[in-house]
This record gives structure tokens, C-alpha cells and sequence, in this order.
């Protein structure tokens, strides 16, 4: 049988809670680590529809990308949505396990995943490496098997991730030669001179800013590309399922497909 502890030794092997950021919140949110799992449901989102999802299917584990209380909680009452999405996990026996900013930096993470999904080949190396290890850091750096103009690489952007109501937004020259990219999964303002510095032709990203995005055109580049915050991770999910079935852990594994972009709609 295997055990909820054994499940979490394995995904700290792959994403080491250690190399989170100091603001983060991962690891076990709720469940008992003696309990047996037999499903797991990977999703980006800890959010009532995913809940739902994992009651549905009959999962023991979900194992979510971003916390569902990332700066602390003094209540779990169910007047509230995350109150009552632990009650029904609890209700349910279904534990909850978050991998965030350790997954994003991890080897494979987030990053190495989304440069995957857009058709980048070869080696893939960090945009912000960590000092004591070049193969672990945010965001990846790696190359399109061809050159290709800015507006082929958008829409083999398009096709790689799912789809989202809000698209993606380019800037720079449609018909630019590109090949060198960066890659970073979520948010990424923050890496914006790391970009730049790296000389490549695209960084792909999201969630940019107006002020910071036009700043960095105006100055040089390189090209810009914005996707959906969810969809830029929904990736990992994947390859977080990929490790874990490869561990020898006798656990079924599930990728949900459930869009949890918090944009509905788009005009």
C-alpha cells in the first residue's frame, strides 16, 4: 500500500521544499501522512471546480502548483470558498500537496516544461541560474530547431499551450528572424533584464506589465511574448505526473484539463 508520506518523499525529491522562496507556502496543506493513495490529480489551482474534479474521479491526493493560502490563515470555516473546499476534501479523504516556487526552479520545473510545450530542443539552461547550481534557477533558456519569423513562433506558441480566453499578446516585429528563447512559467516581470542580458531573440512569459513591457521594447528588446498565467504552467503538470509514475510509486496519476485561467471571457 502505498502511503501519503511516500507520495511526498518522492515529489520532495524531484521539487526540494528547501529551495522555495522564503515567502512561499509549499508543502503538505491537509491530510494524514500515514493515509493510503491510490489516485492523484495534478492541477495548477487549489479551487472548488478542481475539488470537485478530484471527488469526482475518487483521488486520495491533489497535488496543486500554486498554495491555496499563500500568507496564512486564522480560520478554515466554510463561510468562506477555501474553508469549504478543506472541509470537502477532508469529508472526502483527499489530501492537498503544493510544489510552487520549488517546482519553478526545479530541474525539470515549470520553465523546462513550457520550453518544451512551444517546441524548444536541446539543452535547456536556467534564464537566472542559482549561484550554487548552473542546472537549477528560474526560467530556461534554449533554441527553436529552426530560425523562424516572431509571428510563426506566436502561433506555435498558440497551438503548444491550451487555450485560453485571453490569448496571447506580442511585442515586437511580426516578421523578425527568432530562434534563441526564454521561457519563464507564471509571472515574469521580474526577469526582464535577465532577458535582455541573455541576448536572446523572444522571452516568453507572463502576466507583463504595461509600464514594464513598453520600457523594455522602447530600450532594445528583446521580443515579447504574454500568455495566460495558468496556461504558461499547465505544463507541469505533465511532467510532475511523468516523475512521479517513474519513481516506481504505485499511485494512478491524473492530469487535470479543467481551465482554471481566472479569465472567463474575452471580447
Amino acid at each position: 500500500m502505498t502511503k501519503l508520506e511516500d507520495v511526498i518523499k518522492e515529489l520532495e525529491t524531484a521539487y526540494p521544499p528547501e529551495r522555495a522562496e522564503s515567502w512561499d507556502a509549499v508543502g503538505l496543506v491537509s491530510g494524514d501522512p500515514a493515509q493510503p493513495v491510490r489516485k492523484v490529480l495534478f492541477a495548477v489551482d487549489p479551487v472548488p471546480v478542481v475539488a470537485r474534479e478530484a471527488i469526482a474521479w475518487g483521488a486520495d491526493l491533489i497535488v496543486t502548483h500554486h498554495p491555496l493560502w499563500l500568507r496564512g490563515t486564522t480560520s478554515v470555516a466554510t463561510t468562506g470558498y477555501k474553508g469549504r473546499l478543506i472541509h470537502d476534501l477532508i469529508k472526502h479523504d483527499i489530501a492537498l500537496y503544493t510544489a510552487h516556487t520549488n517546482a519553478d526552479v526545479a530541474n525539470p520545473g515549470v520553465s523546462d516544461a513550457l520550453a518544451r510545450a512551444v517546441g524548444l530542443v536541446g539543452d535547456l539552461v536556467p534564464l537566472q541560474p542559482f549561484p550554487d547550481d548552473p542546472w537549477r534557477g528560474l526560467g530556461r533558456i534554449g533554441d527553436l530547431p529552426t530560425t523562424v519569423t516572431l509571428e510563426s513562433f506566436a502561433r506555435a506558441v498558440l497551438l503548444g499551450l491550451p487555450e485560453t480566453n485571453g490569448g496571447i499578446r506580442v511585442a515586437g516585429d511580426p516578421q523578425s528572424r527568432v530562434r534563441r528563447i526564454a521561457v519563464s512559467g507564471g509571472a515574469g516581470d521580474s526577469l526582464l533584464a535577465a532577458a535582455r542580458k541573455a541576448g536572446v531573440d523572444v522571452f516568453l512569459t507572463a502576466d507583463l506589465r504595461h509600464h514594464p513591457a513598453s520600457e523594455f521594447a522602447e530600450t532594445g528588446g528583446p521580443a515579447l511574448i504574454d500568455a495566460a498565467h495558468w496556461a504558461t504552467e499547465w505544463p507541469w503538470l505533465g511532467s510532475a505526473a511523468s516523475i512521479l509514475a517513474a519513481s516506481g510509486v504505485n499511485v494512478e496519476t491524473r492530469v487535470s484539463a479543467t481551465v482554471t485561467d481566472a479569465w472567463t471571457r474575452g471580447y
